[in-house]
């Protein structure tokens, strides 16, 4: 008995071949911007070929990281605006494996969605290449799934991951912090990509909709910082003793990543000029001093530990590198944590 079911394709199941093919046309100039001499093949392949020049590195330390951006990217759905998310998914990876000392080599992602809308991929994955140009890292390779029921036709998710390198004797691991060493923070551009699960319930009972002529959401879709070229250039003039990326647990939390259990951070709440974003969250969410430090950066992205004596030409470099530093604390005997003074 002859079967009289319509034949089948895969498209008929949700998932377009020929649409995947048209995006990687679309992508390809803007990943060519990030190449490096040492990427040995374009988009395609099974794997990324990246060739480590070892006469950069006498004994090369390679360092990995992987993250997400979280549910910014509801917001992101809310408004329409996709341009920036890739740059908030490249950043959060590189400023984590930039903390050891290492410098991104490369990069890759995952885009997963519903039904693939190539004019949404295209910005999302632009900005992707953004980032990767803004952190110097190869964008070699990634992945796009097209996976109808597991997501909403709008719906997508991204996860980025980065690897970088540094020589053993450059390592950054916080071991020679001490008493006594000074706290600096550089500033962040907004809330970056944490804490967006308790932005959005603010949102949802906040009235205003801009905060000083600026609509919120242009304030909260701000891409996350990249801090790379300037560490990098910090890094080749001083003796940084330890850094901390301030992402998800906010001050609070990251900083004691870094320290050894005999000292403690000692920040100084009134040493630096926060993004009015944080005000506003506090006042109209009614949130906490102490919910806030650990939840948000509070406009502090990155903070390094440097020796009494490197302050001001650690803050001159950084201007120079058209970065907002400030002094903001220094290390003490203790046993851990923050102290907020």
């Amino acid at each position: 008995m002859k079967n009289k079911t319509k034949p089948m394709t895969y498209r008929d199941a949700g998932v377009d071949i020929d649409a995947g093919n048209q995006l990687i046309e679309k992508i390809k100039p803007f990943v060519a911007k990030t190449k490096r001499a040492e990427v040995m093949a374009g988009l395609g392949g099974f794997g990324g070929l990246f060739a480590l020049q070892s006469k950069n590195y006498k004994e090369p330390i390679l360092v990995s990281g992987t993250d997400g951006v979280g549910t910014k990217l509801m917001l992101a759905h809310q408004t329409n605006c996709h341009e920036y998310i890739g740059i908030d998914l490249v950043a959060m990876c590189v400023n984590d494996v930039l903390v050891q000392g290492a410098e991104p080599l490369f990069f890759l992602d995952y885009f997963a969605c519903g039904k693939l809308d190539i004019n949404i991929a295209t910005k999302v994955i632009a900005g992707i290449a953004n980032g990767c140009e803004q952190a110097g890292a190869a964008l070699i390779g990634g992945e796009t799934a097209e996976m109808p029921d597991m997501y909403n036709n709008n719906d997508y998710d991204l996860a980025g991951f980065c690897v970088g390198a540094v020589d053993k004797s450059k390592l950054i691991d916080g071991s020679s912090i001490k008493s006594g060493d000074a706290i600096i923070g550089i500033a962040s551009s907004g809330p970056h990509s944490n804490g967006y699960s308790l932005i959005r319930k603010v949102l949802d009972v906040a009235k205003i909709k801009e905060i000083d002529g600026v609509p919120i959401k242009d304030l909260l879709l701000k891409p996350t910082k990249i801090y790379v070229k300037s560490i990098l250039k910090l890094m080749d003039e001083i003796n940084i003793k330890g850094m901390a990326h301030i992402t998800g647990g906010g001050l609070t939390e990251n900083i004691p990543r870094i320290l050894a259990t005999d000292i403690h951070a000692e920040i100084n709440i009134n040493s630096w000029k926060e993004n009015p974003i944080f005000d506003w969250l506090a006042m109209s969410g009614s949130i906490s001093t102490e919910e806030m430090r650990r939840t948000f950066n509070c406009g502090i992205g990155m903070v390094i530990i440097v020796d009494q004596d490197d302050i001001k030409k650690t803050l001159d470099i950084l201007e120079l590198c058209n970065e907002t530093a400030w002094e903001i604390g220094k290390i003490n005997s203790g046993s851990g944590g923050v102290n907020f003074i």
